[in-house]
């Protein structure tokens, strides 16, 4: 029996901390079997498709979608007309049906940074020149970096560097084998200070090669084209290489530097053909007749490289779709996000079952934190729910030691203007609380990926896992806005120490923070409608899950008590 101080505790308690709406909370004696105590996760709804709000909603997200799809359609065209129908002629398959061709049939292939370069240089460059993306090869979750030579003959623009350099730090994260289709001419050389000698320029590409086949992650390459200069490399740094007969060409430098070089006149073919090395230099190691022999060679090295092809361990075998279509997702946000976005209605949509234990629901509730499942694999999930206060960000810090803990990836949902400001949040140590929510995301072993779904704001963008905190993959919503802060609010704080905004300033920040923007410099790994999340997320958890895996030990850094 309870005592008469315990019993008023429990009175006092139960008037100041109410538990939120979405708890349905009954004695426990109602709970008679682990069937029942698992309906304690689900998530109710009380969205409503036929309200106003909800179609208002779907109609912004649809005609931003319509934009994107049509930007995603114009990217993958590749080059011109004249171009494409030049590479076609000459017996060569294009860009996207070789990855069709490579990938196993009837699985997804996940592209990532699709609108790179987009609108950043004088000229379109299309994808930045490179398709990059993971999917299945004979069972073996894969990264796969392609060339197009549609796109400025395959040259390497800085984001095409850039493009191909983040393929491989995914690859290299979640130990996939990388499969190289090399069609390309080098470096794009009236882009040469920007592509050649810093640290994470061209050179870069034959680092992260080197250091990946010593870590036992397999390193294939197809030769389709020309691979000029350094790139000459890939093939030769690779653990198996694959070349296509009179088309195939790997040379250091290519007959017109020899002409000058040496005085020599010598035609590609012979310089540096596919006859020339499989028989004579053993630079590759299997000569193809076409594209097709090729790719289909490129499978069998695949299928010959014990790697892991089966789930994760902690992978359920079966699991239940949401119970609520993911198609609501498009009429859950809206463009305006001055508006709260319902983070349990969007989580209901996109896990298991529709089953989010929640974890400390009622203290710090600016930011959701709870176990979930998405297709079968085992999640964290950090949602924001407004501003993060101290008491938020302990939750987070504590939440993220519980996953590294279990060995559980972390996806944060990402809807953040920042970090609580004012004499009252210094007071109660905002600087020191939010510094401990950043160093367990920075110090976190696990697997993490985020999604902006909304805002992505100032510091805010740090503690809930942004692009420099090293997430597996980050994508965003066509609704994500990224920016150290607002357009209003440089307005607001310029005014206040008494300077005038000029409205240039303020069209340049605005334009700057849209998605289409920031996914051009591959500021994410890809834009992505709402009701597509699910799956992306399961193909990026196999990824991160499946295959080789190494368990790493989180040691945190200091927290400042």
């Amino acid at each position: 029996m309870a005592t008469p101080t315990l019993t008023r505790t429990l009175r006092h308690l139960s008037r100041r901390t109410r538990p939120p709406a979405h708890l349905h909370l009954r004695p426990l004696a109602t709970y008679t079997s682990p069937h029942q105590a698992a309906q304690l996760s689900i998530l109710p709804t009380t969205v409503d498709p036929h309200s106003e709000t909800y179609r208002d909603n779907a109609a912004a997200i649809g005609q931003l979608s319509a934009n994107l799809t049509r930007l995603h359609s114009e990217a993958a065209k590749g080059g011109s007309e004249k171009a494409r129908q030049k590479h076609i002629q000459r017996g060569k398959m294009l860009v996207r049906d070789r990855v069709t061709a490579l990938v196993d049939p009837g699985t997804a292939f996940l592209e990532l940074s699709a609108l790179a370069g987009h609108g950043v240089y004088e000229e379109e460059v299309a994808g930045a020149g490179i398709v990059t993306g993971v999917g299945e090869v004979e069972g073996v979750m894969c990264m796969v970096v392609a060339n197009d030579s549609t796109v400025k003959g395959g040259t390497y623009y800085p984001l095409t560097v850039r493009k191909h350099l983040r393929a491989q730090e995914i690859a290299q994260q979640n130990r996939l084998p990388c499969l190289y289709l090399v069609d390309s001419g080098g470096a794009n050389l009236p882009h040469q200070a920007d592509v050649f000698p810093d640290r994470d320029h061209f050179g870069r590409i034959f680092y992260n090669q080197a250091r990946m086949s010593a870590q036992g992650i397999p390193q294939i390459s197809v030769v389709m084209g020309p691979c000029t200069a350094g790139g000459a490399y890939v093939p030769s740094m690779s653990d198996e290489s694959i070349i296509v007969q009179e088309q195939g060409t790997v040379f250091l430098a290519g007959p017109p530097l020899v002409k000058a070089a040496t005085g020599e006149e010598v035609s590609a073919e012979e310089l540096g053909g596919g006859k020339l090395h499989s028989e004579v230099s053993g630079v590759t190691d299997y000569l193809a007749f076409d594209d097709a022999h090729a790719l289909v060679l490129a499978r069998r090295c695949i299928a010959n490289l014990n790697y892991p092809s089966s789930p994760s361990p902690s992978q359920k075998q079966t699991w239940q779709e949401p119970l609520y279509p993911t198609t609501e997702l498009d009429g859950l946000v809206g463009t305006n996000l001055k508006q709260s976005l319902p983070m349990h209605e969007i989580i209901a949509r996109l896990v298991d079952s529709s089953a989010f234990a929640e974890f400390k629901p009622l203290y710090g509730s600016t930011l959701l934190t709870g176990f979930a499942h998405i297709q079968g694999h085992p999640v964290g999930i950090i949602a924001n729910n407004g501003i993060l206060f101290s008491e938020s960000s302990l939750k987070g810090a504590h939440f993220i030691q519980l996953c590294c803990k279990r060995n559980i990836p972390l996806v944060f949902l990402q809807n953040i203007s920042g970090f609580m400001v004012g004499k009252d949040a210094e007071r109660g140590g905002i600087a020191k609380n939010g510094a401990k929510l950043v160093t367990a995301v920075a110090c976190a072993e696990v697997p993490k990926f985020t999604v902006l779904i909304g805002s992505s704001a100032g510091a805010g963008n740090y503690g809930m896992c942004g692009r420099a905190y090293s997430p597996r993959f980050l994508w965003s919503w066509p609704t994500a806005r990224t920016s150290v802060m607002g357009a209003e609010q440089l307005e607001a704080v310029m005014k206040a120490v008494g300077k005038k905004v000029d409205i240039g300033l303020k069209e340049r920040i605005e334009r700057e923070s849209l998605v289409e923007f920031g996914t051009a410099r591959l500021w994410d790994d890809g834009v992505i409608v709402p009701s597509q999340t699910r799956e992306v997320l399961g193909v990026g958890l196999k990824a991160a899950m499946g295959g080789s895996v190494e368990e790493k030990k989180t040691e945190f850094g200091f927290f400042r008590m």
